[in-house]
């Protein structure tokens, strides 16, 4: 098993910015990629930005150029720094873990307990 524990989620005013991090721990060899969903009240979760151990990135087209994701390979933890926040990226947003190959995901998919995110307008 992965356990994933986030931390950095708050109340931030529109124009405003965040940073999200998410911890790993367990049996770590299970993953190789690592990311952020998001789902709003009343909404799909939906993918915001992913990382893998090699350091390729995967941004949703609409935090492109306002969110980062970065990783800190000997502290097993994934970074999101939000910028330029706006209203429509209130949400939970949840850390995400899983193992690829070929860009196929193999085996689990494991999950934080997800994290606040309010951006007032």
């Amino acid at each position: 098993q992965v356990q994933l524990v986030e931390s950095g989620g708050g109340l931030v005013q529109d124009g405003g910015s965040l940073r999200l991090s998410c911890a790993a721990s367990g049996n770590i060899g299970r993953i190789n990629r690592m990311g952020w969903y998001r789902q709003a009240p009343g909404k799909q979760r939906e993918v915001v930005a992913s990382i893998t151990s090699g350091g390729s990135t995967n941004y949703a087209d609409s935090v492109k150029g306002r969110f980062t994701i970065s990783r800190d390979g000997a502290k097993n933890t994934v970074y999101l720094e939000m910028n330029s926040l706006k209203p429509e990226d209130t949400a939970v947003y949840y850390c995400n873990a899983d193992r690829i190959v070929s860009g196929i995901r193999i085996g689990s998919q494991y999950w934080g307990q997800g994290t606040q995110v309010t951006v007032s307008s």
